[in-house]
């Protein structure tokens, strides 16, 4: 049960690195691996809405924000000599078809043991470097601008 548990979460996570990726990035790194194997849609990709919920001051009662706008796909990996074909997901904000198919091939890959370190090193882990970098220099350009509030007390004689 603990590895399942363990699994899910790797798979979380690189989906969400795919999802969340630059379509431009997310290419280039896709194009590193070289020739792919087949794969058919089993889905394609499709635009459709979701709801999006929010929490007021972020941990407080839920809200409904609104709606936003995603694509999903679908895959099937068959590869030559495997008995199991292997789906996968790709859902991506937007409505870029391409970013959800790739995204749904590469969670199909990294999900085959031949593929998965492969697809690891040259498409997860450089995007989340990408990722890491982005969020640093959002973080410096808050705290360049960041305004600290003081009170000072006056004392009584």
């Amino acid at each position: 049960m603990q590895d399942q548990t363990q699994d899910q979460r790797r798979r979380q996570s690189w989906m969400s690195t795919l999802a969340k990726a630059a379509f431009s990035q997310l290419e280039h790194q896709v194009t590193l691996l070289g020739e792919l194997p087949p794969y058919e849609r089993l889905r394609a990709p499709e635009i459709g809405l979701a709801m999006v919920q929010g929490r007021a001051g972020g941990t407080g009662q839920p809200f409904y924000l609104g709606e936003m706008t995603l694509t999903r796909c679908v895959v099937r990996l068959q590869l030559q000599g495997e008995s199991e074909a292997i789906a996968g997901f790709g859902y991506v904000a937007g409505r870029s078809h391409r970013h959800a198919e790739l995204a749904a091939l590469c969670d199909a890959l990294l999900q085959h043991p031949t593929w998965h370190e492969a697809v690891q090193s040259t498409v997860i882990e450089p995007l989340n470097q990408v990722a890491q970098e982005h969020h640093k220099q959002q973080q410096q350009q808050v705290e360049a601008t960041r305004v600290n509030f003081f009170t000072m007390l006056r004392g009584e004689s």
